[in-house]
């Protein structure tokens, strides 16, 4: 019985994210509530289950989602993502312009949210594809798949950094395991967007193409913009690589790495360094009103969805579901693939990543031990591949469907066969990298 509410749950978080535009955190907190209660669950305990999902949850992430988002912020308005695009343009070369935009995408989908990237990069694009006398078709899928391949895969970007502390992953391991695989999907995105899409004739329309590169002229070079987002990153892996409970290293060395490594440490000091890429830095960046405030509203939803997922997952496992869901699941041996299959689902019925990040993650987090995903190394390759699970496929349900679609003029159709297609190709196919590294290192 408990299964069947897990399954009708589900459904009516669908339903009401989708059909009726109910906002995920008031879907997942309200469906929470009422999962405990048809459970049969205490009320006292059900209390107890939201404080201690909400809490505990936002209490390993929640800082880290804002930080994340403010350095993502300083990068698109000071036109650093932008001035990283260039120089990867120029070491990759302007005739290979789907390539190019592919890794652009997914460099800057690092920082920048994927939705504000490709609007950020579409002029870029369309220039090349002009300049190139080529279909955009292309070069948009390319950039397309490239923001989506790190937005869903590769910390620090919000979604993937919410499934890594819902789960208590090690956030170096996911991206030291996040990056070559979401390169392995991008290179097979790359592909189809070379070989497949490139073959649908699309005009492109370059009437303000250069708009962009005129209003951020002032922008920081591609070194300068790329520290704030280096840093963070290799502190945080060298924090999971020098961890004294397995190295066994503890001196003063190893003690500051340890602490400068830390997400929250780390992210912090990517954003003092961002200070140093406006050309003139002016506090109002820094106000309620500014960059910085701006950053924190936008931030506001995601930590508010990944809190309620929290508690969804919190409630989940004090139910007794975990132990029987995970029981019968894993009689049919799907092993990792299990928690693919249940994000690419979530994504398809409605629409969004982080949402079916957050979610998938926790239904799963109650029965992980359960699903033998015991060890750190487990619980990474879990991540990714929920991950890519959220990727698999982007349709009309999706807003970034319709940013990528329709500033590239391509009609539904088009987009259905192109986009949705090649999000699948970069969803599966990160799944079968996961499934290969799982082979070898767990």
């Amino acid at each position: 019985m408990e299964i069947l509410y897990l399954l009708v749950a589900v459904l009516a978080i669908i339903l009401m994210t989708t059909k009726l535009k109910i906002h995920a955190f008031l879907a997942l907190f309200i469906i929470s509530i009422c999962y405990g209660i048809f459970a049969g669950m205490p009320y006292g305990e059900i209390i107890l289950s939201i404080n201690e999902g909400f809490g505990g949850t936002l209490g390993k992430i929640g800082l880290i989602i804002v930080l994340g988002v403010i350095i993502g912020a300083f990068l698109e308005n000071t036109g650093g993502a932008y001035a990283i695009a260039e120089k990867v343009l120029k070491i990759i070369g302007r005739k290979r312009v789907p390539t190019a935009m592919g890794v652009i995408g997914y460099i800057v989908s690092i920082p920048v949210f994927a939705d504000s990237g490709f609007m950020l990069l579409h002029p870029l694009n369309k220039s090349l594809s002009k300049k190139a006398k080529i279909s955009i078709a292309g070069p948009a899928i390319a950039l397309g798949l490239g923001l989506m391949a790190s937005h869903t895969m590769v910390p620090p970007t919000p979604g993937p950094i919410a499934a890594a502390g819902i789960l208590g992953a090690d956030l170096g391991l996911v991206i030291a395991f996040g990056f070559p695989i979401s390169i392995i999907a991008l290179t097979i995105g790359i592909l189809f967007a070379n070989k497949y899409a490139s073959k649908t004739y699309i005009e492109p329309d370059v009437d303000n193409a250069s708009t962009t590169e005129a209003e951020i002229k002032d922008r920081p070079s591609a070194l300068k913009s790329s520290i704030p987002i280096l840093v963070p990153i290799i502190l945080i892996v060298l924090k999971s690589v020098l961890n004294p409970t397995k190295t066994g290293l503890d001196n003063g060395f190893v003690a500051f790495i340890n602490f400068v490594g830390e997400p929250v440490i780390s992210l912090l000091i990517g954003i003092f360094l961002c200070l140093f890429l406006p050309k003139k830095l002016n506090y109002d960046m820094l106000s309620s009103s500014g960059w910085v405030g701006k950053a924190i509203q936008d931030a506001a939803s995601i930590i508010l969805i990944t809190g309620a997922g929290g508690i969804f997952g919190k409630i989940l496992q004090n139910s007794g579901i975990a132990d029987i869901l995970g029981q019968t699941l894993t009689e049919y041996n799907m092993g990792i693939f299990l928690p693919f299959v249940l994000a690419a689902a979530l994504k398809t019925a409605q629409g969004s990543s982080t949402v079916a990040l957050v979610t998938t993650a926790s239904i799963i987090m109650p029965m992980m031990p359960s699903l033998g995903f015991d060890s750190e190394i487990q619980k990474a390759l879990v991540v990714v591949v929920i991950g890519a699970g959220s990727a698999v496929v982007s349709h009309a349900n999706d807003s970034f469907f319709w940013v990528v679609t329709q500033m590239s003029g391509m009609n539904v159709k088009t987009g259905y066969r192109l986009f949705s297609l090649g999000s699948g190709v970069l969803g599966v196919t990160g799944a079968i990298a996961v499934f290969i590294f799982y082979s070898i290192f767990a």
